[in-house]
Parts: structure tokens; C-alpha cells; sequence
């Protein structure tokens, strides 16, 4: 079993003391130190968005969509996140509870169990939906959340996580089951009135109904489901955790898209962390979603692998071999071999919106490095005849830059504020609000 805490709190000590040992080790391996100095970045040459792989040059929106963009997935599906089984697998949606007149009568709640039909014995996924009430269909932002739907509101109706969850003594987690001690524990990364006051809706899932986040080789989880006759794990070049999350969300937004309460063109996709690297992910892949906010999701999400700050693909690969498949950690040790980075990830929303969201104090996550994807995919949206970033240079803090890539950094560490979301729903306002001068 491998932790996130672990390596976070390596980074920390290794940040805050100053010194970098001559080696790590971490789960086995030997690993350089963490490099926090923009003097000892490396020289790198980023892919070019713009050239196929057989050289010829992209010169018209018709040929990124036909021909670069497919490629491009299919590069990040074999080196990255693994390509997602073709094997159909169904959910089938049951609302499970609802409410019109939840929140003191502010909101309308539906609590919904995605099964699936033909594995009765497989896991289930709850999903959480708050709707302002409205004549109209509104607009929604969906993600998933770490410690369970009943985590994210003090709200008694909101069923506890039957899941999975890392042990947890101060949220009331043993045994790695929850409790009703955990209730609204992580309700300041949800602040749900103020997004329904927004005129949004809110809906998310518990990322550990998908599959839970350790390594055990892909027993539990979804994975089982699509395994061919005697198969025991992903293939090389199949999915790990991410692509599996990912999955879900899409599986979260066919409902989402059915519901007569929920306008389908107006969902929108936040992601924090490894959940900000599964939001591009999920976000890449479908383009129901209007647009994608990835916070704080640095290495594997939006920061540059080719930089090497903070988190390296050798760490993340080390401390989380589950995440990805089986062909990223072969560039472990040559990075600059991989035949993509992350700029042609946040490309690949293009030329619908996205925001990228940084923390001055988390540099484990390089949130220079964000910033420079959202720069280097400026070419595809400028292509697909959108603005794409309107800056060259790289914000202040608190300095949202708005246009059709957004990045914001702002002060305090690796978390969700409240603040955070006011820039979201402000991002979501400049895209997808109507208004006289544009046709819904």
C-alpha cells in the first residue's frame, strides 16, 4: 500500500529544512533529490502541438480535430493513463432519495446508486446532486471528493460512504469504514450554499466507490469487471486509477445529462490534486463537458513533466504504481523521451474552457509548470479560433487571468478554499452564462 501523505510530507521536510539529501529512498528505490530551483530545471524541447507524428505540420482546425487530437489520445492512452478496456460495461442509475426542499428549503437533493446489471456482486457508486431551484434547467459542476459524499455537508440526510476509506482517527475512519464522525468534515473544499446562491448545481461521488486508492493489484475496484477470461490485471497499456476515476465521472455525467433539472450543455468538471489530474483526464476524453478546472493537480495533470520540480514522473510512479499503466514508469529515468507532456493534455479541451488553478506554497505540485502547459497549448485554441491565453507571462497572485485558458495562483497551501470556488464560478460565469449578445 502506498500513500500520498508519505510523499507529501517527504517533500515538506525536504522543502522546509532547505537541504537536499544526495539520495531517497522511497518505497525500495533510490531517488535524487527534490529540486525547488528554478536555476536547476533542465533544458527540455516540449513536443510540438502542432506536428503529427509522421511530421506533417496541423495548419487547419479540421485537421487538429480529425487527425492531431485522435493522436494525440491515443499517445496519452499508451504512454500515460492507459487506454480504457473496450469491453461494454453498464450503469444503470436508481434514485435512492430526494428532496425538494433540502437545505432549510434552498435546494433540491437528489441521492442516487449506479449498479451494474450484469455484476451483481460488483461495486456501487453514490452520487451526490444538489440543484438550486430554478424554472430553468441550471448549469452544474460535478467532481469527485476523497473522504465520501457525507464528508462534503453537515447535511444528516446524505448517505455515509459504504466504501473503502483510508483510516482516519480524527474524521472517525477505522477499520477503513466511515462514520457518522466524518460527517461535513471536508465541507470547507464544498461550500455548496455558495455555489447554489451561484445559481450552480453541485454534484459529486466518492473517487474510492471506482476503486479504492491503494495498490492491491487491481482486485477491487471496477477493473475485475473488464478483464477478459483469465485475466487478472490491466494489460501494459490498459488503465489504472486515474483512468478508471475518470471513467466514472463520465458514467456520473450520462446521468447528469438525462435529468430534466440539469442543463447538459452547461456541466462543468473540477478536479483537485490527483483528482485535478483526472479531471484533464475525464475532460480530455469527453467533450460533454462544457470545461474543465483542474486545482493544484501538478505532475500527471497540468504541470510539465519535462521540468522536473517538485513531483517527478519517478515519484509519482514510485509512490503511486496504481495511478498510471505500465509503460509511463519506463521513462522514470528519460522523461524527455516521452513522446507527450502536459501542455498537449490541457490542448486536448480545446477549444472549450479551461482553468488552471495554483498554490504559491505548493511547489510540490510546480504550479510554474502549470502555468507553462496552459502557455504552450495557447496554439491549438488560437487555431480552433479562440483567444486561448491572454497572457505570456506568469500572474501575480491572485490575478485571474480570464479568457479561454485561465490559470490562477493564490496564496496558502495544497487545498481547496472557498476563495478557490468564487474563481471557478467566476470562470463559469465569463464562458457559460447567457446574455444578449450570444445565442444559448
Amino acid at each position: 500500500m502506498h500513500s500520498r501523505s508519505h510523499a507529501k510530507k517527504l517533500a515538506v521536510v525536504l522543502l522546509l529544512s532547505g537541504s537536499f539529501p544526495s539520495a531517497v529512498m522511497l518505497n525500495g528505490q533510490d531517488l535524487p533529490p527534490v529540486n525547488y530551483d528554478e536555476s536547476r530545471v533542465p533544458h527540455y524541447t516540449l513536443p510540438d502541438l502542432l506536428v503529427m507524428s509522421d511530421g506533417r505540420r496541423v495548419t487547419t482546425a479540421e485537421q487538429w480535430q480529425k487527425e492531431r487530437r485522435p493522436e494525440i489520445l491515443k499517445l496519452f492512452e499508451k504512454y500515460v493513463y492507459g487506454r480504457t478496456p473496450s469491453k461494454p460495461v453498464r450503469v444503470e442509475w436508481t434514485l435512492v432519495e430526494s428532496s425538494d426542499e433540502a437545505l432549510q428549503g434552498k435546494a433540491i437533493r437528489k441521492q442516487l446508486v449506479g449498479r451494474f446489471p450484469e455484476f451483481p456482486n460488483a461495486p456501487e457508486f453514490d452520487l451526490l446532486v444538489y440543484l438550486p431551484k430554478s424554472d430553468r434547467p441550471v448549469p452544474v459542476f460535478i467532481g469527485l471528493n476523497f473522504q465520501g459524499n457525507h464528508t462534503i455537508h453537515p447535511d444528516p440526510a446524505i448517505r455515509v460512504t459504504r466504501s473503502w476509506v483510508r483510516n482516519n482517527p480524527q474524521l472517525g475512519v477505522t477499520n477503513n469504514r466511515a462514520s457518522e464522525a466524518s460527517r461535513g468534515a471536508m465541507a470547507s473544499r464544498w461550500p455548496v450554499e455558495y455555489i447554489l446562491g451561484r445559481g450552480y448545481g453541485v454534484a459529486t461521488m466518492y473517487y474510492g466507490d471506482i476503486d479504492p486508492d491503494y495498490d492491491d493489484g487491481f482486485q477491487n475496484g471496477i477493473h475485475p469487471l473488464f478483464y477478459e477470461p483469465g485475466q487478472t490485471r490491466p494489460k501494459e497499456d490498459e488503465w489504472g486509477s486515474i483512468g478508471a476515476w475518470a471513467w466514472g465521472l463520465q458514467r456520473a455525467l450520462d446521468y447528469l445529462v438525462s435529468d430534466p433539472n440539469v442543463d447538459p450543455r452547461r456541466i462543468c468538471l473540477m478536479g483537485h490534486s490527483r483528482l485535478g489530474k483526472t479531471a484533464l483526464w475525464a475532460g480530455a476524453q469527453d467533450e460533454r463537458f462544457a470545461l474543465v478546472v483542474s486545482n493544484n493537480s501538478g505532475c500527471g495533470g497540468a504541470a510539465l513533466s519535462r521540468r522536473e520540480f517538485g513531483e517527478t514522473v519517478k515519484r509519482i510512479n514510485t509512490s503511486f504504481p496504481h495511478w498510471f499503466n505500465d509503460v509511463f514508469p519506463a521513462f522514470n529515468d528519460r522523461v524527455n523521451e516521452l513522446p507527450v507532456d502536459q501542455h498537449m493534455l490541457v490542448a486536448l479541451i480545446a477549444p472549450r474552457p479551461v482553468l488552471i488553478c495554483s498554490a504559491e506554497e505548493d511547489l510540490w505540485a510546480d504550479p510554474r509548470g502549470e502555468f507553462l502547459s496552459a502557455l504552450h497549448a495557447d496554439p491549438v485554441y488560437r487555431l480552433l479560433g479562440t483567444d486561448g491565453l491572454a497572457v505570456r507571462e506568469m500572474p501575480g497572485l491572485k490575478q485571474f487571468i480570464a479568457s479561454r485558458i485561465s490559470y490562477h495562483i493564490r496564496p496558502g497551501k495544497h487545498d481547496v478554499t472557498p476563495y478557490d470556488w468564487q474563481v471557478y464560478l467566476d470562470f463559469a460565469d465569463l464562458h457559460l452564462r447567457p446574455d444578449s449578445s450570444r445565442k444559448e
